[in-house]
């Protein structure tokens, strides 16, 4: 999930599998021409993506309080 957030933060409109949740032994497919983005680009991107993540899950228990 963390992976492919991350990839579509970068491309909004990749057509993408993953394969595994590890993003050093992940197999990602690019469908439909997608243009492929390196793993490294992918790594950069993961802790904007968690931190988002985290923010959007503290917004939901503030919203219920």
């Amino acid at each position: 999930m963390l992976i492919i957030k991350s990839i579509l933060k970068i491309n909004p409109s990749a057509k993408v599998v993953v394969r595994g949740s590890d993003i050093d032994t992940c197999d990602i497919e690019w469908l439909e021409n997608t243009i492929p983005i390196s793993k490294e680009d992918i790594k950069a991107q993961m802790p904007t993506v968690e931190a988002e993540i985290e923010q959007e899950n503290q917004d939901a228990i503030d919203k219920k309080a």
